[in-house]
């Protein structure tokens, strides 16, 4: 029997891997979905911790719409900068959602850019605001991934490992496939396939784990914005191992260097140093 999708040393396998659902002759893609029960469940999440601390539920609310369109605006707009040379001769196709094109790191830019305005429009508090917002973000993050599952995209090289997934050549968009992945190409039953790092698994995985770590530390932050920079560095740290293993990442124009490693590299230094400054300010605070 020819399956869609294996994960050949865990013995798990997927027969059809279908990506969409169809409502009155409509397609309906999984990524969407998914997606769109992420952000719930994140809004959710930042509402309840935000009416925990004091701040109020509906100031979260207020900004979630605001919030999310720039964001995905931000993840459209990332995605088209690195990719132009598909855009520039139809220039329409960059309002086309459906055909795909977010970035994670142009959302969560998009995301930043939207709260500092709203912070200053509304009076508010950017980093307490942020603290609880980025685990929201973190709950999308963590569900956004297996849309790139049923897509059968966001996969890393070729690997032998535990983990090791193989894809049904014929399901996978050819432009992911590069000549190192052909290399490798393993043949079952007479049915070609890659077979890959599940990198959006590593990703859905490590998120999770910092999700958890961050609801753990939460009421043990010496200052505002503490949780916030614990996600960039944490996640950024993620995101230098995981894009390493991509075959798919957007480059840098003429060099070989993955924008969003080098943007993560970044995320972790500030990070380190914000916290670093943050937790020696609340220090000395605490010694007057």
């Amino acid at each position: 029997m020819a399956y869609d999708l294996r994960f050949v040393h865990l013995g798990i396998t997927i027969q059809h891997l279908q990506n969409h659902i169809t409502i009155f002759g409509f397609s309906i893609a999984f990524y969407g979905i998914i997606i769109g029960i992420g952000m719930l469940l994140g809004i959710t999440l930042a509402a309840r911790d935000a009416a925990r601390r004091g701040i109020g539920e509906d100031t979260i609310y207020d900004f979630a719409l605001f919030g999310i369109i720039v964001g995905v605006m931000g993840a459209r707009l990332y995605y088209v900068i690195f990719q132009w040379e598909n855009y520039r001769g139809n220039l329409l196709e960059i309002l086309n959602l459906r055909a795909g094109g977010l970035a994670i790191y142009g959302g969560v830019i998009g995301g930043i850019v939207s709260l500092a305005v709203f912070c200053k429009r509304k009076n508010k508090n950017f980093l307490m605001l942020a603290d609880s917002l980025i685990l929201g973000v973190l709950v999308g993050q963590i569900l956004g991934r297996w849309g790139n599952f049923f897509n059968a995209e966001a996969f890393g090289r070729y690997t032998d490992s535990l983990f090791a997934m193989q894809i049904k050549r014929a399901v996978v968009n050819p432009i992911m496939i590069d000549a190192a992945l052909l290399q490798h190409l393993v043949t079952v039953n007479g049915v070609e396939y890659i077979q890959v790092h599940p990198t959006f698994l590593y990703e859905s995985l490590w998120n999770l784990g910092l999700l958890l770590l961050l609801l753990r530390h939460r009421d043990k932050k010496r200052f505002e914005g503490e949780i916030f920079f614990l996600y960039l560095g944490g996640y950024g740290l993620g995101r230098v191992w995981i894009e390493g293993l991509r075959t798919d990442s957007l480059l840098l124009p003429g060099t070989g260097i993955a924008v969003s490693q080098a943007l993560a590299g970044l995320c972790v230094l500030l990070a380190l140093c914000c916290l670093f400054y943050g937790r020696k300010r609340a220090a000395r605070k605490a010694e007057k």
